[in-house]
């Protein structure tokens, strides 16, 4: 069982280091502070559907919504222009659901097709 504490003691980890990584890969004039500011609600909702037990293909697609929503926050906040693979990389978990998912139903497109009839009419 997922307890709330342990899904809010993970999260915390998780925003503080995405916070901490990213303040390493920006300009200085782009704060720890701020760049936490930014992500949090989308860690926070996050956090929130993944106590909710959401779907795990509806939590990627939510997770890829979210990364991209906090790169264009963190690009609206910047004092100076962000590195091009910043912006780059906040497309990336998007890109790669997006592949996932078409491959996987390119995968099962043989069980949507309907079965010829034998009858003519």
């Amino acid at each position: 069982m997922r307890h709330p504490l342990d899904i809010v003691a993970m999260f915390a980890a998780l925003w503080l280091l995405a916070a901490m990584v990213l303040d390493a890969l920006t300009p200085s004039e782009l704060t720890a502070v701020m760049i936490g500011i930014a992500i949090g609600p989308a860690v926070i909702i996050t956090a929130v559907f993944y106590y909710l037990r959401c779907p795990r293909t509806d939590f990627a697609v939510m997770f890829a919504a979210l990364w991209l929503i906090s790169d264009i926050a963190m690009a609206f906040i910047s004092p100076a222009q962000l590195p091009h693979f910043l912006i780059v990389a906040g497309f990336v978990p998007a890109l790669i659901i997006g592949i996932v998912l078409h491959w996987q139903r390119f995968q099962r497109r043989h069980e949507r097709l309907p079965v010829p009839s034998a009858k003519r009419s």
